[in-house]
């Protein structure tokens, strides 16, 4: 079920499906940010990865001597959440712990979405509870994707990604089955800029760790309009397109896929998080359209 929450400059569309945000509109420029969907690419459009981030080496992970199955970023993105506040211009999802979840993952938790708005800024909030009597591991991040070129104007290459900061932008490459290898590749020696061309992700995503920059923007010298997603808080970054398609995701994650060399045990997991029993983690990325 589709569930909409606005303000005066903004309207927002999320699917109790995965909490998964749908459609991200200015209304003074009746301008759609987000990728449609399109199946062919794609058909996702912001999907919600919890209780892990990218992919476990040979698809599973071990804990307390047992062995558990999950698929890449998790099974949060599938499930069906429900809506445990809401207003006009807020609205928060919670997926509990159940029989479905436990033989994936052996922990008691319960998981929100919130999304409010303030202004032009969308704020996306993720709030893990550890519902257990044992400590928690866990990663959790965001993977939405944006629709480039924003106007009809415009083209893809127009567009380049601008970095809160100049920083070396050195990415850690994945392998053939989405692992992280053992050694980063410059991509970029000291900038606060990328251009945008769809041959980037050719080689999937590009993936950074512990970035100096706050925030990045998508943006262009030939349009006033752009997107700023703020990112602090979240150690690792993803940034992704599918194949030649007209979108960018930018992918705030407090966890990352299992290295080439993992152990497989998830306490020894790189980017894994820590709860104690009764305890709650909470972050939050935003993205402001303009």
């Amino acid at each position: 079920m589709q569930y909409t929450i606005e303000n005066q400059l903004v309207k927002v569309v999320i699917d109790s499906k995965g909490a998964e945000l749908q459609s991200l509109t200015h209304k003074n420029f009746a301008m759609e940010f987000m990728w449609s969907g399109d199946p062919a690419f794609w058909g996702k459009k912001s999907p919600v990865l919890f209780p892990i981030v990218g992919g476990l080496k040979n698809g599973s992970y071990e804990y307390n001597g047992q062995l558990y199955k999950m698929g890449r970023h998790g099974f949060a993105r599938d499930m069906e959440f429900e809506v445990s506040w809401q207003k006009e211009d807020g609205i928060m999802f919670t997926l509990l712990s159940n029989d479905a979840t436990l033989t994936m993952y052996p922990f008691h938790f319960s998981f929100s979405v919130r999304y409010t708005l303030d202004n032009n800024d969308l704020n996306v909030s993720y709030i893990v509870q550890n519902t257990g009597k044992e400590k928690m591991y866990f990663s959790v991040g965001g993977h939405p994707a944006f629709k480039v070129p924003f106007t009809e104007e415009t083209s893809y290459d127009d567009y380049f990604l601008q970095f809160s900061r100049s920083e070396a932008l050195d990415k850690w490459p994945l392998s053939a089955d989405g692992l992280i290898e053992d050694h980063a590749k410059p991509l970029v020696k000291i900038s606060d800029k990328l251009p945008l061309i769809k041959e980037l992700f050719y080689d999937d995503a590009l993936v950074f760790k512990r970035l100096l920059s706050k925030y990045v923007f998508i943006r262009s010298n030939k349009s006033t309009h752009g997107i700023k997603v703020h990112i602090n808080g979240f150690p690792y970054l993803g940034i992704w397109a599918a194949k030649n398609a007209d979108f960018v995701c930018i992918e705030p994650w407090c966890g990352i896929a299992d290295n080439v060399n993992a152990s497989g045990k998830l306490e020894e997991k790189e980017g894994i998080n820590q709860l104690n029993a009764g305890g709650t983690f909470e972050r939050t990325w935003s993205v402001e359209v303009y």
